[in-house]
């Protein structure tokens, strides 16, 4: 369902979606009300929900959809503003599974082929995940020594395939590292929330999250309100220090670099990877560089694979790699690939990460 108070709008996005066969529009409507009595009509696996419309808005609909539709995905999509980005990080926190940033006028809308590979992606990696929840969950792989657990490398297609984990780390960390993508955001309000409950690590903690400019910096003053440690997007040169939170800036890579005894932040724009920048491998690769085995890292929830290459290179380096496990994830693709990959020491459901990184971060 497409939902924003444009007409043109409308039909641009449907048109943009309906070029993907496995993708049907099923309605397209004005304003949040309507949305509603859609939800009667329809059933509706993705809604992509404008912000600013007449009789009813989009964050006043958001809570009233998720309630009348158990399951249902819900995109925020919003010209890239700072109020808007502040708009659509407050819905995610209420429920949304994604964000969107649509180009600001009709004309680029229409060009925008970034705009359309995302838009696509998107609808498609929510739609899936949307069907996998009313199947049988797969079973979690704790930790190494118990059972395997056999978790399909997609949700919808393929033979499941054992997870083979690794010993982790025998070293105390000195950085933890988190990439994650499609519901994200949620991810890292729990895990920091969690953190912040039972004791905070002193480790400072390197974040890249899938989000253009503007909006990360919306996300670190969540994450530092939610957190309470000082949080900020990653400045070039900065050190690196305990006890701080890091997020990569949109359209920008962040990787560690070693100068002499003191490990600082190098941001760049080196090609995007995963059709991402910032982007998970980079990061993850640097921090094998410049902490080898006392490194600690985790994947979140996200589409496609990035971060799971980089994981592998943690690990090989000897630093212990968790990742979130189906069940839990918005979208099982970056924690699945890394799952797979045999670079984890743990998979685990998202409300057991936040004790396994202090368990880790305080070993002795």
């Amino acid at each position: 369902m497409v939902v924003d108070d444009s007409a043109v709008v409308r039909g641009l996005i449907t048109r943009m979606l309906e070029e993907d066969t496995s993708i049907q529009v099923v309605c397209s409507v004005g304003n949040g009300q309507m949305a509603l009595q859609a939800l009667d009509r329809h059933d509706i696996d993705v809604a992509i929900l404008d912000i600013e419309m007449p009789v009813m808005d989009g964050l006043t609909a958001l809570p009233l959809l998720l309630r009348k539709s158990a399951g249902l995905k819900v995109i925020m999509a919003s010209t890239l503003t700072l109020k808007n980005a502040e708009v659509s990080l407050k819905a995610m926190e209420m429920g949304a599974s994604e964000y969107l940033a649509k180009p600001s006028t009709s004309r680029e809308l229409s060009s925008a082929t970034a705009f359309r590979h995302e838009l696509i992606g998107k609808v498609k990696g929510l739609g899936s995940a949307r069907r996998r929840e009313v199947g049988q969950a797969a079973p979690t792989a704790r930790a190494l020594g118990q059972e395997r657990a056999a978790v399909p490398l997609h949700p919808l297609k393929g033979p499941a395939r054992p997870i083979t984990l690794r010993q982790p780390s025998s070293e105390r960390p000195d950085v933890i590292a988190i990439g994650s993508s499609t519901g994200g955001p949620q991810a890292l309000f729990t895990v920091f929330g969690e953190l912040r409950k039972n004791g905070w690590p002193k480790q400072p903690i390197l974040v890249t999250q899938h989000m253009p400019a503007t909006f990360t910096t919306i996300l670190a003053g969540h994450v530092e309100r939610i957190s309470g440690v000082p949080t900020q997007e990653g400045k070039d040169g900065e050190p690196i220090r305990g006890g701080h939170i890091y997020i990569a800036p949109g359209d920008y890579h962040m990787v560690v670099e070693t100068r002499g005894t003191e490990r600082i932040l190098r941001l760049n724009q080196d090609p995007p990877e995963s059709f991402c920048r910032p982007a998970v491998d980079p990061l993850f690769r640097s921090v094998a560089r410049a902490y080898g085995r006392r490194a600690l890292a985790v994947v979140l929830t996200g589409m496609g694979a990035d971060g799971s290459k980089g994981s592998v290179v943690i690990a090989d380096a000897g630093g212990t790699v968790v990742a979130q496990d189906e069940a839990s994830s918005v979208v099982w693709g970056m924690p699945g690939a890394t799952a797979q990959s045999g670079s984890c020491a743990a998979v685990l459901p998202l409300n057991e990460i936040a004790a396994y990184l202090l368990r880790t971060a305080n070993k002795r």
